[in-house]
């Protein structure tokens, strides 16, 4: 993609900024809870969020990709700290798993993205949307147990998904369900002609009426309202810290003195390799998303990215990648440039080191509420529908993608999405890389595209429809490629044709024997 120049990035401020801060109220909980899940200190998932909004923001390529801390990781992250020796340790391997991404990207491993079946990439945004419900519904009603951004199905409360979503109706919140209810019926009315009619309230993101409505009734609730009062367990938890000398002295840095623990190579292999994929899921996600449809370099992601964790492991965050959720809520709230998300960082920044205690009175429902509704964004029925107007080779692997990324984790059920998808490919392959028509007793054997071994079996099922007697052309004009297994299929035909009396045409077939090039057909 070319670079754009300054200029590009300053005429879309009405909408960069709001949906920045969008972006931001969505990202605090979940660099928060998913700090808290990898048994990082919680400051450290702040700092990764800050170091994807100032730094990874304009090292890459993505206009609309947003970068921080990742659910993903964090089970790996929380066993390294525990067998590394402790979290410093723990950073080195972050920061080496940096050089290891832009090593990737200097390598060209990017190409690998341009390999995922768009029906697979559909199923992993619609999964995320059904997720995004699922795992925010306890947070509406009031059940807070779980951390902010767990994605897996099996959880570490030994809930799954389904489990908790049951579970949580026993601790179901009246508080917190009014606030969650009224912040999603203040964002649908903010998206309305009513309001979008009138600019001095459009250039207000509904999200933060939301959030703002949902503070003062939670602080009137406290005077009149008791028994609907939210608890602090129920509201965000951001550590308290005033100004940047304090912020300063809460980082954390990495042992440098353990370079030689041979552990650390190996848990930075895993993250850079975990962290590029799903850096180049989430980004082709994003470019499908992207109502411009820009296309980001993949090669320059890994680069952006291992800067990325090069910089937060020094600072002492945890390792990150680019996010399809806060991504996708930046989408939804009308970003067009990587200015929203250095406005995220830049507000998370600010939060970090002078808001703190006016964030903790943010109601997590509030912010559930936001969630929920751009997980409804990434799975509406029209995407089910259009998906299946287009045959079985798309929805099969939609839904199996779906399936598995719901009932598994993200690599997994891609995975298992791409093994369906792949299937189907090779099956359409099949069927285009040869084609027989027929005429009376002519026929017209064709190749086409790229005839490998793989078509060998409906090539051979081709030549036994041809009855004896008849005249036939073979036709290599088309094939870009024509695999040995091709040729020798072919020339065992020709030899077993004088008994049938078949004869037979060659036309740009290159590979055959000379023997038989030469002899004239029967």
């Amino acid at each position: 993609m070319t670079p754009k120049r300054p200029v590009y990035y300053l005429q879309h401020p009405h909408e960069d900024i709001p949906a920045g801060i969008v972006v931001f109220l969505v990202a605090l909980p979940l660099c928060l809870g998913i700090a808290l899940a990898s048994g990082a200190p919680l400051l450290s998932g702040v700092v990764t969020g800050i170091v994807g909004g100032l730094v990874v923001s304009w090292a890459s390529g993505s206009q609309l990709s947003i970068s921080g801390p990742a659910a993903g990781l964090a089970v790996i992250a929380l066993h390294a700290i525990e067998t590394l020796g402790g979290y410093p340790v723990f950073l080195l391997s972050v920061m080496l798993a940096g050089v290891l991404q832009i090593a990737l990207g200097m390598l060209r491993a990017g190409v690998i993205s341009a390999y995922f079946p768009a029906a697979v990439i559909k199923g992993m945004l619609a999964a995320i949307g059904l997720i995004l419900m699922l795992k925010q519904i306890p947070h509406a009603l009031g059940y807070d147990a779980d951390f902010e951004g767990d994605e897996a199905f099996l959880q570490s409360d030994d809930h799954t998904t389904l489990s908790e979503l049951v579970f949580s109706l026993q601790a179901f919140s009246p508080g917190a369900t009014i606030v969650s209810v009224v912040a999603i019926g203040i964002m649908l009315l903010w998206e309305s002609k009513a309001i979008k009619n009138r600019r001095w309230l459009a250039l207000v993101p509904g999200p933060l009426v939301a959030v703002a409505w949902s503070i003062a009734w939670n602080l009137i609730s406290r005077e009149h309202l008791p028994d609907l009062t939210l608890e602090a367990s129920h509201l965000v938890n951001l550590p308290v810290i005033n100004g940047v000398a304090e912020f300063a002295k809460q980082l954390v840095w990495p042992d440098f003195s353990q370079w030689s623990n041979p552990g650390i190579y190996r848990v930075a292999v895993t993250l850079a390799i975990i962290a590029s994929l799903e850096t180049l899921l989430n980004l082709e996600a994003v470019d499908k998303l992207d109502p411009l449809k820009r296309v980001a370099p993949t090669n320059h992601e890994l680069k952006a990215q291992g800067l990325g964790n090069l910089v937060s492991g020094l600072l002492g965050g945890l390792p990150m990648t680019a996010l399809i959720v806060r991504s996708s809520a930046n989408i939804t709230a009308g970003g067009k440039t990587k200015v929203a998300s250095f406005v995220h960082g830049l507000m998370l920044l600010v939060s970090a080191l002078f808001l703190s205690p006016y964030l903790n009175l943010i109601p997590l429902a509030a912010l559930a509420a936001i969630l929920l509704l751009t997980g409804y964004r990434l799975c509406q029925p029209a995407l089910f529908r259009d998906m299946y107007r287009k045959g079985a080779s798309q929805i099969v692997p939609f839904l199996v993608t779906i399936g598995a990324i719901l009932f598994t984790d993200l690599l997994t059920g891609m995975a298992i999405g791409l093994v369906f998808g792949l299937y189907y490919v090779v099956r359409t392959n099949f069927h285009s890389a040869v084609s027989l028509t027929r005429d009376g007793r002519h026929y017209l054997l064709r190749l086409q595209n790229d005839a490998s071994f793989l078509n060998k079996a409906p090539l051979r099922q081709a030549l036994s429809q041809i009855e004896d007697g008849s005249y036939v052309i073979i036709d290599g004009t088309r094939a870009r490629f024509i695999d040995h297994d091709i040729i020798e299929t072919i020339e065992d035909f020709m030899a077993g044709a004088n008994d049938s009396q078949i004869r037979i045409e060659l036309k740009n077939l290159a590979g055959l024997s000379p023997k038989l090039q030469a002899e004239p057909s029967t």
